[in-house]
C-alpha cells in the first residue's frame, strides 16, 4: 500500500481495514487535553512537551486525525498529504488509544535507517519499545525514553522530511 495512511487500511488498521483508535471528536488540542484521564493527560502532556520543545522549524502542531497533529504547512509544502491533500503533511501523531498511548513518528517510518536506530539505542538505554509499523505504543510514561524521543523528533529538518516522504511516495 506504500506510505502510511491514517484513515482507513492505516498503519495501525486491523486486517479488515476499520479502525482500531479511538479518534476524538476535540476541535482543539486544549479540548483534547482536557477530555482525557488525569493519568493519561499528565502523559500525554509529557510527551508533547518534548514534541513542541523539539519539533523543527516549520512544523505546526494542531489536531488532526482525531489526534495532536504535527504538520508541515500547505505554506510550506502545498501539495498536502498524499492520502487527502487538503490535509496538511504529517511529520508526527501523539493520541490516546483505548488500550494504550501512541506516539507516531512518520520519518522514523519512513527510513529503514532512523527506525533501526532509534531500536537499538532504547535497547542501549535499557527500554524495549513496543512498536508498531509507525508508533511507538506505551501504557506509562516511564517506559518511553524521552531523551531519545527528543532526538528522534528533531532527526529529521523539515526539507529532509519532504525529500524522505516524496522518495517514499515514488515506491
Amino acid at each position: 500500500m506504500g506510505l502510511w495512511q491514517m484513515k482507513g487500511r492505516g498503519a495501525d488498521s486491523g486486517r479488515s481495514g476499520k479502525q482500531r483508535h479511538m479518534q476524538s471528536k476535540a476541535g482543539t488540542v486544549e479540548q483534547y487535553l482536557a477530555s482525557l484521564p488525569e493519568d493519561r493527560r499528565e502523559a500525554i502532556e509529557a510527551v508533547r512537551k518534548v514534541v513542541l520543545k523539539n519539533m523543527p522549524v516549520g512544523v505546526e502542531e494542531m489536531m488532526q486525525y482525531g489526534m495532536i497533529g504535527y504538520v508541515i504547512p500547505h505554506s510550506i509544502y502545498p501539495n498536502g498529504y498524499h492520502c487527502d491533500p487538503k490535509q496538511p503533511l504529517p511529520f508526527a501523531g501523539l493520541a490516546s488509544q483505548k488500550n494504550h498511548m501512541s506516539l507516531y513518528l512518520f520519518g522514523i517510518y519512513m527510513d529503514s535507517e532512523s527506525s533501526a536506530w532509534l531500536v537499538k539505542s532504547a535497547s542501549e538505554a535499557g527500554k524495549k519499545l513496543d512498536m508498531g509499523k509507525s508508533c511507538i505504543r506505551f501504557k506509562k510514561l516511564d517506559s518511553l525514553p524521552l531523551d531519545l524521543i527528543a532526538k528522534a523528533v528533531k532527526r529529521h529538518s523539515v526539507k529532509e522530511f519532504i525529500k524522505l516522504y516524496e522518495s517514499n511516495l515514488k515506491r
